[in-house]
């Protein structure tokens, strides 16, 4: 049986050894990110508010369901440990 250690070389690729961090490959990553920004498709200003309104109506009922299960089983609670 061989050991797998020595069997394993060590790889030498330019590539690897560039630091992500370096300024070339910063201004890749920057330049990479604007043509992706390009790419997305933005919702119009109607769609947008109308989203919003369901967003908020929906914040509302649940907070209405919510508060008025808290106020039900509070009554039930405190009518029990009296």
């Amino acid at each position: 049986m061989t050991n797998k250690a020595k069997d394993k070389k060590p790889v030498s690729d330019s590539a690897e050894s560039v630091s992500p961090y370096s300024p070339t490959q910063i201004k890749k990553f920057i330049l990479e990110v604007k043509v992706e920004f390009g790419k997305i498709v933005w919702p119009d200003k109607k769609m947008t508010l109308g989203l919003t309104g369901i967003v908020v109506v929906m914040a509302m009922v649940l907070s209405f369901y919510l508060g008025s299960i808290d106020l039900v089983i509070g009554k039930i609670v405190s009518s029990l440990l009296r």
